[in-house]
């Protein structure tokens, strides 16, 4: 217990005093109107010809249409490059028509859904069938859940999941350069740890980072899929690759790697904790009550993402501690 202690109080020290202005300014935030199903979304254009249009960093709720995730799209010449496609098939077309608003009709040549998880891929229904990309594993997956997905999600989000239907991606994204995006050649970095393909896309010219699943920032992590020591490993090289704005899945566009930094913090907090409670043989409601340190607690979804963290994570370290069985 001494040993966890000064890893915290190490981690503290160097971590917790977060950049007041580290939060990218003046990204426009969705302003959803439940009773006219209206997601009231909105683009910020960013740097190297990149917009953001900017979930809510907040749970899943009717309120908010169940939107928590940061999409986006890059224009040029040649065409519209969409990441990410939000909820639903109501998401997916009402963002598509902020895109041709700005894009003036340009065609759309590639959506890429940077992982399996549902807010990344439900919208595809707006978009061709022939643009719609993924990773391998991540196809995999899509296709093994995404009618759990649908199932429940109609019954958090309500109308807000009207005839939404999963369009599994038919373009298979390999790890590299993606030279077919427009005039950009990006870099295409196939990571783990979040789920077991989290894409992330990085702009070398403008430094833009879209860190996919594998960055939260001001928000507790979601952890269905979660392997602790591969994400903290993926966040190291995120750190390496030394961005300049990073646009996590959920949470506020950031400078540099503050999100980044954040996001490592947490989960390497999170895993020493989960590894030396399971040494003691604490009991999960245990490590539930005690909670997360007070520079965690103001994060958004806090307590109950947390709550759900120690649900999804903790029997796997309880085992390990018991010699894996």
């Amino acid at each position: 217990m001494r040993g966890f202690s000064t890893v915290a109080l190490a981690l503290s020290a160097c971590c917790a005093v977060w950049s007041a202005h580290a939060e990218l300014p003046n990204v426009a935030k969705p302003v959803p109107n439940q009773a006219a199903l209206d997601y009231g979304l909105k683009a910020t254009k960013l740097a190297g010809g990149w917009y953001v249009i900017a979930g809510a960093n907040d749970d899943f709720s009717q309120a908010n249409g169940c939107n928590i995730i940061n999409t986006g799209f890059y224009v040029d010449d040649a065409g519209v490059y969409v990441i990410n496609t939000g909820i639903s098939r109501l998401y997916g077309e009402q963002q598509r028509a902020l895109i041709d608003s700005i894009a003036k009709g340009k065609s759309i040549r590639q959506v890429i859904a940077l992982n399996l998880h549902p807010d990344y891929f439900l919208g595809n229904q707006a978009y061709p069938k022939e643009a719609l990309a993924a990773t391998k594993l991540t196809l995999q997956g899509i296709k093994a859940e995404a009618a759990l997905y649908e199932t429940n999600l109609y019954r958090l989000c309500g109308d807000w999941m009207k005839g939404t239907e999963s369009a599994h991606p038919l373009q298979t994204i390999a790890p590299g350069n993606l030279k077919n995006m427009g005039g950009k050649s990006l870099e295409a970095v196939e990571l783990k740890g979040h789920t077991d393909s989290d894409l992330v896309l990085f702009d070398p010219d403008s430094k833009v980072m879209w860190a996919g699943g594998l960055v939260f920032y001001k928000r507790i992590v979601t952890t269905p899929h979660a392997k602790l020591k591969p994400w903290i490993e993926s966040l190291k090289k995120l750190q390496a690759m030394k961005p300049k704005v990073v646009v996590p899945s959920h949470g506020p566009v950031s400078w540099g790697s503050e999100a980044i930094d954040q996001t490592l913090d947490y989960l390497s907090w999170l895993d020493k904790r989960l590894e030396n409670a399971a040494a003691m043989g604490e009991e999960m409601n245990d490590v539930m009550k005690k909670g997360a340190p007070e520079r965690f607690r103001n994060f958004a979804a806090y307590p109950a993402e947390f709550y759900r963290n120690v649900t999804n994570l903790y029997p796997l370290y309880e085992k390990e501690a018991l010699g894996g069985f």
